[in-house]
């Protein structure tokens, strides 16, 4: 069983229930979380979306191949109604795989460490929030260092009405 890291998020439709329903099946789908980041909100990132978006960590352990768990976000992401139209443009859900495990994979369909994890604020905040020492696979610095170092000043905070929903 490997350490499976996972962001979901969307700024279309009704954002945290969307967050909800995602975080339902993927459990259902991959196993109980181990873990969960708080839901943050967040500046649109990469120019072609509109609106702010809400983001999660999650924490599962899995025996998938990473291939398979790829297969299961996406049809996840079209059961949640996303239409891929524009590269990073508006969505209503989408689930990136973060790290899986120390595993490094660079295939056509897939890249492991997520290759913009770095630049992002919107990520490496909940990641930083869940695992804070967890070390990057290729760079071997931590998720808070990663934080610390990142360039992007995009605005990324807490989601108040999270708190009203410990358990989602």
């Amino acid at each position: 069983m490997e350490k499976l890291v996972l962001i979901i998020g969307g700024n279309l439709g009704d954002r945290l229930l969307l967050i909800q329903q995602a975080r339902k099946i993927l459990s259902e789908k991959l196993g109980p979380e181990l873990n969960a980041s708080s839901i943050f909100e967040t500046e649109a990132w990469g120019g072609a979306s509109k609106g702010n978006y809400l983001n999660q960590v999650l924490i599962f352990e899995s025996q998938l191949e990473p291939e398979q768990v790829l297969d299961i976000i996406q049809q996840i992401e079209r059961r949640l109604e996303r239409v891929r139209e524009v590269k990073w443009g508006d969505r209503t859900m989408d689930i990136d795989i973060l790290y899986y495990g120390d595993r490094l994979i660079h295939s056509e369909k897939l890249i492991i460490p997520h290759p913009y994890l770095e630049e992002r604020r919107f990520v490496l905040a909940p990641l930083a929030e869940v695992l804070p020492t967890f070390l990057h696979p290729r760079s071997g610095m931590s998720q808070s260092f990663l934080l610390k170092q990142c360039k992007d000043n995009s605005k990324v905070q807490q989601y108040e009405k999270s708190l009203e929903n410990p358990g989602l």
